[in-house]
């Protein structure tokens, strides 16, 4: 027999919060690695406890991948890079700079990355609502942002400089893909490669916002 394929040997007599943190961290893996398809039973067997354990700290498979999203997603989530976004006492292409590498820590990590694409193959719903607050507090501020410093009439982002911005944020993303879903190597200086990618990118944007605008 594999001994590495055996489950985890049962833990007993813990207290409900800290098994309900157990359940959880091995859940964030688990997902990761077999995608929200894989069943709680195998879950289960990981744990090293019975199936309706599990079901006694989360009322449905639904309820405990709200949480792996809460964990995972919501609780990163830092309400200063908003105010970074929006900081006119530094340029704009600085302040995405200090956001996107932020960011790149933050987020560049393979369990972040995997149950992200995963969610969304399986319509979760969860890279939706995640996407919803960058858009919100990133992409649309950004917008506003460069606007402001080309000198282009204040007025809200079109779709079409909003998609400017998410091709920025996509750029940047998709060094984390690379990395944890084609496994294929990136920059070791990822805050580096980070840096040129919104330098890259920035150089292009204000010919075509004031093009957009009639400039």
């Amino acid at each position: 027999m594999d001994e590495t394929a055996a489950p985890a040997p049962r833990r007993k007599n813990m207290r409900r919060d800290d098994r309900d943190q157990q359940i959880l961290e091995e859940a964030v893996k688990f997902f990761a690695e077999c995608g929200f398809e894989g069943q709680t039973r195998e879950l289960a067997k990981r744990l090293g406890v019975s199936h309706a354990v599990i079901y006694r700290h989360f009322d449905s498979k639904e309820a405990l991948i709200e949480r792996v999203y809460e964990h995972v997603y919501t609780s990163r989530w830092r309400s200063e890079w908003e105010d970074w976004i929006t900081d006119r006492s530094q340029k704009l292409e600085d302040r995405l700079i200090r956001f996107y590498r932020a960011y790149a820590d933050s987020v560049f990590e393979y369990e972040w990355v995997r149950i992200f694409i995963s969610s969304g193959l399986k319509s979760y719903g969860l890279p939706a609502r995640y996407l919803a607050i960058v858009r919100d507090r990133i992409i649309r501020p950004a917008v506003v942002e460069a606007r402001h410093e080309l000198g282009l009439p204040a007025q809200p982002p079109s779709e079409a400089e909003e998609e400017l911005f998410w091709g920025l944020h996509g750029g940047v993303f998709y060094m984390a893909i690379r990395k944890y879903i084609y496994g294929t190597g990136i920059a070791e200086d990822v805050g580096g490669a980070v840096e040129r990618t919104v330098r890259a990118y920035l150089s292009g944007i204000p010919a075509l916002m004031k093009q957009d605008a009639g400039g």
